[in-house]
């Protein structure tokens, strides 16, 4: 079979499509599926740069995301057979994402766990559900399992046009929000304007913070009233401080991830002064992306998919990704 393997870091030009990759063979508690679609996320990117403290085994398969039907069935394995359609969560319980642990979703036939398996509504194609776990999974728990984002906040999001910021994006909308997206371009400004975007903001030539503060007032120490309700920022990095600055007295800053860096500068008394809640989301789990199907099934929500690429184009589109020239989700059907 053909799959994208990883045999050692560095650039792109790591990755390799090999043409004679053995088939896996199911085992106790496992199924084999026929992937029929996997997404990129810049955590492929840092999987193939290498990260302090996590020792990839080579040769590895990458791709987190991945849907398909069910190909074999392993002994001990119940509820499940040849045919189903299936969502699969990248977390092994046992060994750690698929991947970057174990081979992931880059590749015509997958070995997964049978208790990562998800089962998928007919109205749900393969190329939305693959385009949820890590990116739309996140977004849902961050906002909506944790309850953070009501009806008429204002809510920021930084990042607006990757996979996590466009869903954040849509649900935030969804959940009645008034939304103000970033992003750098402004091909990607006029699209996130089309996915119900209230504001955008260049953050290449505006400062985010300021904007906000001009459009909603600086927020007063003793007042709650005047700056931004919630902001979402898994950049990090340069982009923290600044997001201290324009958020309300008792608002909400959302953090999943550190794109930009994740030893950002720091003042403490933004957070004490104005009464911050800093709110950490880590991951998703099965009631989230078994939620997000719902949605997609009821026709409340569509996961924006940029490009979909066969697996002999895979590598470009994780540079799509890597260079930032994406809107959304990058799709491969293997």
């Amino acid at each position: 079979m053909k799959a994208l393997v990883l045999d050692k870091h560095g650039d792109l030009d790591s990755l390799k499509i090999v043409t004679y990759h053995p088939k896996p063979e199911v085992k106790e508690g496992h199924v084999v599926i026929r992937v029929r679609a996997s997404s990129f996320n810049y955590h492929d990117v840092f999987t193939v740069r290498g990260m302090p403290g996590i020792k990839v085994p080579m040769p590895v398969v990458i791709g987190l995301d991945m849907a398909g039907e069910i190909d074999t069935v392993g002994p001990g394995v119940q509820g499940w057979k040849a045919g189903d359609r299936v969502l699969v969560n990248p977390l092994n319980k046992k060994r750690g994402l698929m991947g970057e642990m174990m081979d992931g979703g880059m590749e015509e036939y997958c070995l997964v766990a049978a208790d990562q398996l998800i089962r998928m509504p007919d109205k749900v194609s393969f190329v939305d559900a693959a385009a949820l776990p890590v990116a739309y999974g996140t977004a849902h728990r961050m906002l909506i399992t944790h309850k953070t984002v009501k009806s008429g906040d204002r809510v920021m999001v930084l990042g607006a046009s990757g996979g996590v910021g466009t869903g954040c994006v849509l649900l935030a909308k969804m959940l009645g929000a008034e939304v103000i997206a970033c992003a750098g371009s402004e091909d990607k400004l006029q699209r996130l304007k089309e996915l119900g975007a209230d504001h955008v903001v260049n953050y290449k030539t505006t400062d985010f913070s300021k904007w906000a503060l001009e459009k909603y007032g600086k927020p007063q120490r003793r007042t709650y009233e005047g700056g931004l309700d919630v902001l979402i920022n898994f950049t990090g990095g340069d982009t923290w401080a600044p997001s201290l600055r324009c958020v309300k007295r008792g608002g909400m800053i959302l953090v999943c991830g550190a794109t930009a860096g994740h030893d950002p500068k720091e003042d403490l008394r933004y957070i004490w002064s104005f009464e911050l809640k800093v709110v950490g989301s880590n991951s998703f789990y099965d009631d989230d992306l078994s939620a997000l199907m719902t949605l997609i099934s009821e026709g409340r929500m569509k996961p924006v998919v940029d490009k979909v690429f066969p697996l002999e184009q895979a590598v470009e589109g994780l540079r799509l990704i890597r260079d930032r020239e994406v809107m959304g989700k990058v799709v491969v059907t293997p």
